[in-house]
């Protein structure tokens, strides 16, 4: 079963960044919007794996003790970690090396759209914690 991470990137205004997948037949969920993540390496833990995905795509250095998890669950697509860390990135100065685009999107404008694997239920669950003050 695969096991991968994802993080929900918060800015000082309350916006979520996405990813946008690339276009290519060859891959889940091409040319969606989802929250940045990737695939666990062998012997690789999942706190490691998304500091790296984050690294290796957008060439952001994530403090490890700023990146908090979320939530660990089985999906439909195999096991994901979800973290959260709160972030003040300018995307002008982020060169992705996967992937279309990045964007922050307010929690009304990510719901309103379809988003890849299960990121809506995921930004779902994230806010209601939030305004629950759980985090």
């Amino acid at each position: 079963m695969d096991e991968g991470t994802n993080i929900v990137m918060v800015n000082p205004v309350g916006q979520v960044l996405l990813h946008q997948r690339d276009d290519k037949p060859t891959i889940s969920f091409p040319g969606h919007w989802c929250l940045p993540g990737g695939y666990l390496e062998p012997g690789e833990r999942p706190h490691e794996c998304i500091r790296r995905e984050i690294e290796e795509e957008m060439g952001v250095v994530l403090d490890p003790a700023a990146v908090r998890p979320l939530c660990s669950r089985r999906r439909s697509y195999g096991v994901e970690h979800t973290f959260w860390t709160a972030i003040d990135l300018d995307l002008s100065e982020v060169v992705l090396t996967e992937g279309q685009g990045l964007r922050w999107f307010t929690r009304q404008e990510a719901a309103a759209r379809r988003l890849g694997y299960e990121d809506n239920a995921i930004l779902a669950e994230f806010f209601g914690l939030r305004d629950r003050g759980a985090l």
